[in-house]
């Protein structure tokens, strides 16, 4: 693969542009003027996002012996969240202006503006600071963001509670209250017991789970990044009390090869520890990646202890403990490692890595740039494109026919619009990483290269020709040695 150049103008608002022009992502509702935190899917993005979840239970589960799948239901019992802390601490720092009513989420209020302002830092970590220390900072040094307004008027600080309520059958009362999940761990722990006995599952094991979870937040911001619902990609980890320091460290390792494996460059990669732990919590970890807004959180390595497990043996009053038969019959709850990546903001990490506008003229030519994503290929929405050099003689429909081969084992696409260069660009701005050229050699017995096609790689745009009862096998010969 040709070395990838240095680019430094892929901007949101460019990534934002691409997947509404190409079929990646919509604006929800938006003939209605649009649903804030809310985004559609399209025709590539639902592959795309597909692809990435694939990949990551495919790395979870069938390259780890001891993790298994769950999928759990979005509606818990309500009880499930007050042992969880939910109801009672799943809150953000919120402040309103007086000026305009914009709602701001005072913590990122302040990061932002220490970003933009570091002479002026508040001396700690935000996520350490008192609803008061916050307000006094805000009302000090930060004009409203929404109206600019400088007279700093602002109410006090307050928790606003993250989930989404509703009522489960006909009467809206606090018996029949029920919450729109806003992670999907908690299904995990209250299944333990179920899979520990149905599968005869053995400490250390994982569960691993992909699932849709909401959020009421403050604000969205940064197109898919924040957004009301969202899916999430988490393993629990369930080992003995005394390991799980060590298995900590092992999953750390663990999910930061992940994202190597896929194409993330580790110097686009940071590691962030948590200062203030959450409750449940004995320590934390993100991985960030380099957004163009900056490094932002894509996946949390938490050690949980036994608290969900304690827990939910408190409230449900039923046994949550494990019983170790390889160490004596000794009966404990298992503390946890959990494993949590935004399936939503993957999708947007790997597209901003993949962008290039890369210039292909040749040495001594006017600039020619296309626009291109660097896709690994497992993660492509489009594997392979099928392109008739022209639409007559014949070569339509032996493209169509090699296209009908093609996709009982790669997700294809058929062009047969405008000249192969510009069918080529259209191919590289989705991330197709080949694309097969059926020419008159093709079709033309006489010829050396009869019942061959040109295979030209995305990448490389190198160009090699290759005999159709080997064009399968070759296809996937390359997308097994990518990168290598």
């Amino acid at each position: 693969m040709a070395e990838k150049t240095v680019d430094h103008s892929c901007t949101l608002d460019k990534i934002i542009s691409l997947c509404k022009r190409r079929g990646f992502v919509y604006q929800a509702s938006e003939i209605y003027g649009g649903q804030a935190g809310a985004w559609d899917y399209g025709p590539l993005g639902v592959e795309f996002k597909r692809n990435i979840q694939n990949e990551w239970w495919h790395y979870m589960t069938q390259l780890h012996d001891d993790v298994v799948g769950l999928d759990s239901a979005i509606f818990q019992h309500h009880t499930t969240w007050k042992a969880s802390g939910h109801a009672d601490h799943f809150s953000d720092p919120m402040i309103d202006c007086l000026e305009c009513q914009a709602r701001h989420r005072a913590d990122k209020m302040i990061e932002d503006f220490v970003a933009a302002n570091p002479d002026k830092n508040p001396g700690k970590p935000v996520d350490t600071m008192t609803h008061e220390e916050m307000e006094n900072f805000i009302k000090t040094n930060i004009n409203c963001p929404v109206c600019g307004s400088k007279e700093k008027k602002y109410t006090s600080v307050r928790e606003f509670n993250l989930m989404f309520k509703t009522y489960q059958g006909p009467i809206a009362d606090e018996s029949h209250l029920i919450y729109l999940r806003p992670e999907t761990c908690q299904g995990i722990f209250t299944d333990f017991k179920s899979i520990v006995q149905s599968n005869r599952m053995k400490i250390p094991f994982g569960v691993a789970q992909v699932g849709k979870s909401f959020r009421n937040e403050i604000i969205f911001k940064n197109f898919i990044f924040r957004t009301a619902e969202f899916e999430q990609m988490e393993m629990e980890y369930f080992c003995k009390p005394g390991t799980e320091d060590e298995t900590f460290e092992r999953w750390r390792k663990d999910r930061w090869a992940f994202y190597l494996k896929y194409g993330i460059p580790e110097n686009q990669l940071k590691w962030h520890h948590h200062d203030k732990l959450a409750h449940y919590a004995k320590d934390a970890y993100d991985i960030t990646y380099n957004f163009p807004i900056g490094f932002e959180e894509i996946e949390g390595i938490h050690s949980r202890t036994d608290f969900d497990l304690s827990q939910h043996q408190e409230y449900s009053k039923k046994d949550m403990a494990y019983i170790d038969q390889e160490d004596g019959n000794k009966k404990y709850i298992p503390y946890v490692v959990e494993t949590s990546a935004g399936l939503n903001r993957n999708f947007l990490m790997f597209l901003c890595e993949a962008y290039e506008e890369q210039n292909v003229a040749e040495a001594g030519q006017p600039e020619d740039y296309r626009t291109v994503l660097h896709l690994h290929p497992k993660l492509a929405p489009i594997t392979v494109a099928v392109l008739p050099l022209m639409k007559k003689d014949g070569l339509a429909e032996k493209a169509k026919e090699i296209q009908n081969i093609l996709k009982e084992d790669f997700v294809t696409d058929y062009d047969q619009s405008g000249t192969v260069g510009k069918r080529y660009r259209r191919q590289d701005e989705v991330g197709t990483p080949f694309c097969v050229t059926v020419d008159y050699d093709t079709l033309d017995s006489a010829s050396a290269n009869f019942n061959t096609v040109t295979v030209r790689n995305r990448d490389t745009m190198a160009q090699e020709r290759v005999k159709l009862d080997e064009l399968t096998g070759y296809i996937f010969n390359q997308i097994k040695n990518y990168n290598k």
